[in-house]
Formats: structure tokens, sequence, C-alpha cells
């Protein structure tokens, strides 16, 4: 095994990564590219996604971005016709887009329970509508891909105010267990990765006061992971041997009882 081997395990593959343009989408874009992957980095924020293709670059690294929205599911399609034009298409697919936005159940409030289903959920089906006959067509010939769907710690636990938030990742858990039971065969691993409190702009959403001052509380008790922690457990993930598949992955700080 040569050294660029061990140094660069995702050479030759290809990498899409939604919800890019910040936090563990971000950082895990720059990890797999990191690794050897082109990187496919997709978000709405163009200006964000050219900021992080740049990065990627300048360390020496291969990237390609493109400004869509995930709810779209046109848009989707056609990102996956341009990956599939200049990359021959997707073997590894990070379903990172994804809105937290905790409330009451009694507020009724229904514009954030509709943002929260449509971007954790729907558009996590609208990306895998769109690039799963890549991942099935690239194991085909290759022997692997990988669908690792980010789902989190409150899609098992107990978070009042959360409950259409956990909802939804209730579901991305779920599902993924469902599809991998149904690809694994077609040797496309697929892996929930579940993470406790992370620190990224995703708290600065919520604008419940309950839940931002158990946000606050919180930080101030433990120290949260990092983006760049999850991305080293995504790069973990894609870079196992072919026969290895992590099913569901929890990743907590350690201070977080729950």
């Amino acid at each position: 095994m040569s050294m660029n081997t061990i140094s660069r395990p995702l050479a030759r593959r290809v990498a899409v990564v939604t919800g890019a343009s910040s936090g563990i989408g971000a950082a895990s874009a720059e990890k797999l590219a990191a690794l050897g992957a082109r990187v496919v980095v997709l978000a709405r924020r163009a200006d964000r996604l050219a900021d992080l293709v740049a990065r990627i670059e300048r360390d020496g690294g291969s990237a390609l971005a493109i400004a869509a929205d995930v709810t779209d599911a046109a848009a989707l399609a056609d990102a996956a016709a341009r990956v599939a034009a200049e990359f021959g298409g997707a073997d590894l697919l990070l379903n990172n887009a994804g809105v937290m936005l905790p409330a009451p159940i009694e507020e009724l409030a229904v514009d954030q329970w509709k943002q929260q289903i449509d971007l954790n959920v729907t558009g996590l089906m609208n990306t895998i509508g769109a690039f799963t006959p890549q991942l099935v067509e690239a194991a085909a010939e290759r022997g692997v891909a990988d669908l690792i769907n980010t789902s989190s710690i409150a899609a098992q636990n107990i978070f009042p105010n959360f409950a259409v938030y956990s909802g939804t990742k209730a579901y991305v858990t779920h599902l993924s267990r469902h599809l991998r039971a149904e690809l694994g065969a077609r040797n496309v691993r697929v892996s929930a990765l579940e993470p406790g409190i992370v620190g990224t702009e995703l708290q600065s959403h919520v604008t419940d006061p309950g839940a931002r001052e158990w946000l606050a509380g919180a930080k101030e008790s433990m120290e949260w992971l990092t983006a760049e922690d999850v991305a080293e457990t995504v790069g973990f993930i894609a870079a196992m041997p072919p026969r290895v598949n992590f099913q569901q992955v929890t990743i907590m700080p350690t201070g977080q009882a729950a």
C-alpha cells in the first residue's frame, strides 16, 4: 500500500455535500477533500460556497460549487446531472442540509414546522432521489458507495420544545436503517450520523426563549462539539474498507448526558 493511499484514502472518489455553506457541511467538505475526494459543495449561499472552494483549492484539494436549494427537486436533478457530466457521478453523498427551530407545540408555530419538515425531510428525500442512482451505479462499478445522512441525538432522546425537529431527525435515522437494508446488498453503505450539541450557526436560528436559555446553560456547563469533530467522523466512515458499514454513529460532547 502506497503512502498516498494511506494519506488520501478517498482519491478518485466524488463526494457531494449538501448544507455545505457552513458548519458540519463546510467542515466535512474540507475533510473529504483533504482525504483525496473531489468534492461538490451544494447550498443556497453562493458566496459562502465560493469561499469554501477557494479554501479547499488553496489546500491542494478539488471542489466544485453548485448553488441550489435542496427543497427544489428540479434544482437537485439539475445538480445531479451536472455532477454526472463533469465527474461521472457521485459515489459519496453527505446529506447534511437542515434547520432547527424549537418552540412549544402549543404556540402552533406552523411556519416553523413547515420549514423544518421541508428542509429536514423533503430536502433530504429530494437529494436522495437525485443522487441514489449515481451511488448505485458507482457501487456496481467500484465496489462501494456511501450515503451518509446527518441526523441528531434528538432522534433518540427527549428535549422539550424540540418535538418537530426531533420528529424530523427520527425520520432521518429510521429511513437510513431501511435504506441500508435496501441498498447494502448493492454495495451502497448507508449511515445515520447522530451528533449531540455542535457549535454551529444552527443555534443562531433559534428564536424560542426557553430553548435559547437551555442552549446558553448547556454552553456554560460543557464544551460543545465542533463542526470539525463531526467532519472527522464523516471522513472516518467514508474511508473504512468496503466491507464495513457503520449503520448508526452517535457522537456526543463528553459532558452531555442526553
